[in-house]
């Protein structure tokens, strides 16, 4: 029985996606649920089981091509593996088994792979089960840099001339959907918006305390690190509870005050910068949103972050200090009207009481939109964030 293979329903808002890696070549044995295809949009690689147990007879889509939803990808023979093709695919497991496994390889890993030439059994994978990933490319470039240029400083201390290093290269590779939508969103934001960025510091002692304090019964309660992203939530929402116009969206010509609370976190991933969605986060308390952030980041190393799950949100929190940035202008996540911006969190000398001490600041960025977010909401918005940080009794007795 002949079975076509389609694309996924994609959302209202991802028009089209493009065919990016095929698993399989016509003639394969499939089973049931294996993976044929990843097929990339402006947001996320979804990858397209197949839907019975038979042989893939025809790809009608090749890599790189435009698709839209329900359009067929591929056409299947149904049926169940014959026990000839099943012998064969014993004597094959065991041939493969003398040899090195064929490493688990993420698509933007494998795109670098063949752009850059490169044996996959030459890289080890840090992933989940050897996973390859992007950034284990990126570190086995960046050793093999080094290898090469120890070994030309060693020509040239030996000869004392100069060393041709080879020629000026430059490559030209097209953008990923993933970046080319972040730059397409940017633009838009930085066009249609009136964005203005306050800053502020806080005194991160407090907090810093209080986690070292019940750090290890915190995890032994509830099997999770407690975090500071999670009481950076906690203190955002207070204050967008106390600045309805925060948390607010433009549309058309109405403001939308959203009564609840989507907070976008901002995650890293080997295809980029992606926000999944922390729903209710206001309904939540610490150890749930910890490990709500950790499912987001496991699966955003492993691009298995779903459409639905960026869908929405009504503010967003950005980390950069995780990167070491000390200081920064986040810019919106349209519709959103604000965005807050942490970063590296650094001993100062401050002024306490008429005292120099020595504590732990960091840096904090709002950007808002000043079409619908006056300067005065703004500034005590970001105080509000601050004073919760640095007395975090007051999330608990609301004031």
């Amino acid at each position: 029985m002949t079975i076509e293979v389609k694309v996924p329903a994609l959302p209202e808002s991802v028009a089209d996606a493009v065919v990016l890696t095929w698993h399989k070549k016509p003639g394969d044995l499939v089973k049931r649920d294996e993976s044929l295809v990843d097929v990339e949009t402006d947001k996320v690689v979804l990858e397209v089981p197949a839907p019975v147990d038979g042989v893939l007879s025809d790809i009608t889509q090749q890599e790189g091509a435009t698709v839209v939803s329900d359009q067929v990808l591929a056409v299947m023979q149904e049926g169940n593996v014959s026990e000839q093709a099943a012998a064969e695919e014993a004597v094959t497991s065991k041939e493969s088994n003398d040899e090195k496994a064929a490493p688990v390889i993420s698509p933007s890993a494998k795109k670098m792979l063949i752009e850059n030439d490169i044996d996959e059994k030459s890289v080890t994978g840090t992933g989940r089960d050897g996973r390859i990933l992007k950034e284990d490319i990126i570190n086995y470039l960046s050793q093999q840099k080094k290898i090469k240029s120890n070994k030309v400083e060693s020509v040239t201390a030996e000869s004392k001339k100069p060393v041709e290093t080879g020629e000026r290269i430059e490559k030209r590779v097209p953008m990923t959907r993933l970046r080319a939508r972040i730059a397409e969103r940017l633009v838009d934001a930085q066009q249609s918006a009136a964005i203005l960025t306050t800053f502020n510091e806080v005194n991160m002692k407090p907090v810093m305390d209080l986690r070292k304090k019940y750090q290890d019964k915190f995890e032994k309660e509830y099997d999770v690190r407690l975090g500071f992203m999670s009481f950076f939530i906690k203190a955002t929402i207070e204050a967008l509870k106390q600045f309805p116009a925060v948390n607010a969206s433009i549309d058309g010509n109405d403001i939308v005050y959203h009564g609840f609370f989507d907070m976008g976190v901002a995650v890293s991933s080997p295809r980029g910068l992606v926000v999944p969605v922390i729903r209710d986060a206001d309904q939540m308390n610490l150890a749930e949103i910890e490990k709500a952030i950790n499912v987001y980041v496991e699966k955003a190393k492993n691009n298995a972050i779903g459409i639905e799950e960026m869908t929405g949100g009504t503010f967003t929190i950005s980390n950069g200090g995780v990167f070491g940035s000390l200081l920064s202008t986040p810019i919106l996540n349209p519709p959103q009207s604000a965005i807050l911006g942490m970063h590296k969190i650094q001993e100062r000398a401050v002024v306490e009481n008429g005292e120099i001490v020595i504590r732990p600041i960091m840096y904090l960025a709002l950007s808002y939109d000043h079409r619908i977010i006056d300067g005065r909401e703004a500034v005590q918005f970001l105080v509000t964030i601050k004073d919760c940080l640095e007395d975090p009794a007051r999330m608990i007795i609301g004031v």
